[in-house]
């Protein structure tokens, strides 16, 4: 016996796109929680991208607002977690995510440096365990404190280790950074504001409340089931990829969720009930996203929305995408600041080239340059076209 299927399309999948990832001007929130809510987690290596990502979607973005949210009342949570990657999370997620992948990657974070520890200085788990203690009990005394603060207030800090020996770019750093990186995985530091602007990647540290604890399995169909809520229908490798799980608790997750079978235009998927009757087209609407944006980065399987001709544009030589232009629910070019705070921007195919496009991705840059103002950003992933862009 046959068991039927609903066919999803490409089409379709597009058009709940620019709504469910508050593309379109109308579909645009009100705060930056609603945006991590709607996107489930904001890709945060750099920080100016959770800024530009949440900026992108708001009606009147303000970076205050992320502030706010940040640093103030904590509404959203840095945190390491899936593919051992940095996100911003909403409060009530981060549970889940520290059950479902944050504890798995903090163990390997520590793993790793206990074993460079051993290898270069004889130190073992007693030595970290101590070291932790003490940037516990400076962070008790000084409330938050910069890398360079703790290390003064902790010897143990300033430990050297060899990077990369005898390579051209060998390098003899203070192990701080993994220290605190590794404790901060384990959500016992948290990081708070940066030094400089917004656009800072250097933080301030400062103690960090524990997660209540969740069981692992319960956890994985939770992140499973908020996943395809933001981004269903999807493949299993989709499920797979963007979670980093093993195929057997990638599985295992989604039987637990309300998730039904689906035909997709790459085969076999998955679907929420409510995404099986989508709509075939919306009003087009164009987007500015940053690098490694959440829409961009949130499937393995990308045809659907970007022209594999595209790739080698824009992304880098690891698989990094870089900032994109969006017009009707797929990628159709890429953008760049330049020095003089001007946005620089490039179609790349026809759809991206009509004059509903390009006035509509003028208004778009027009809106990003004002949120920006004297704020200059450059990704830390340079692809081909963003350099280019960036240097013209």
């Amino acid at each position: 016996m046959t068991t039927f299927r609903p066919r999803i399309t490409d089409e379709q999948r597009r058009a709940r796109l620019a709504t469910a990832h508050l593309l379109a001007p109308a579909a645009r929130a009100a705060t930056p929680e609603r945006v991590a809510d709607a996107l489930l987690a904001l890709h945060a290596t750099d920080p100016a991208s959770v800024y530009l990502a949440v900026a992108a979607r708001t009606a009147d973005p303000a970076p205050a607002q992320l502030e706010r949210a940040l640093y103030e009342e904590r509404s959203l949570v840095r945190m390491l977690c899936m593919r051992r990657t940095m996100f911003v999370v909403p409060r009530d997620l981060a549970p889940v995510v520290d059950a479902s992948t944050a504890r798995a990657v903090a163990a390997r974070e520590r793993k790793s440096l206990l074993k460079v520890l051993g290898e270069q200085h004889g130190n073992g788990e007693q030595w970290l365990a101590a070291t932790e203690h003490a940037v516990l009990e400076a962070l008790a005394g000084l409330g938050e404190a910069t890398a360079a603060e703790l290390a003064a207030a902790v010897p143990a800090l300033r430990t050297q280790i060899l990077v990369s020996p005898g390579k051209p770019y060998q390098a003899t750093p203070r192990i701080t950074s993994r220290v605190l990186g590794v404790m901060a995985a384990q959500g016992r530091i948290r990081r708070g504001r940066p030094l400089g602007t917004w656009a800072s990647s250097q933080f301030r540290w400062a103690p960090a409340e524990p997660h209540p604890e969740l069981p692992s399995d319960d956890a994985r169909a939770g992140l499973l089931a908020r996943y395809l809520h933001s981004f269903g229908p999807a493949t299993t490798e989709d499920l797979k990829w963007w979670t980093g799980w093993t195929l057997t608790d990638t599985r295992r997750a989604l039987a637990r969720t309300e998730a039904v079978e689906a035909d997709l235009a790459h085969g076999p998927g998955h679907a929420l009930p409510d995404q099986l009757d989508l709509p075939s087209e919306t009003e087009p609407a164009a987007a500015l996203l940053p690098s490694l944006d959440p829409t961009a980065m949130g499937w393995r399987h990308r045809d659907w929305y970007l022209d594999p001709a595209l790739v080698p544009e824009l992304f880098d030589a690891f698989g990094n995408i870089g900032p994109t232009i969006w017009w009707d629910g797929r990628i159709v070019g890429g953008w760049a600041q330049r020095r003089d705070g001007q946005i620089a921007t490039h179609p790349l195919t026809p759809e991206g080239r009509t004059r509903a496009a390009r006035e509509a991705i003028a208004t778009e840059a027009a809106r990003l340059t004002a949120f920006l103002g004297e704020i200059r950003i450059r990704p830390s992933m340079r692809t081909p076209l963003e350099r280019r862009l960036a240097d013209g």
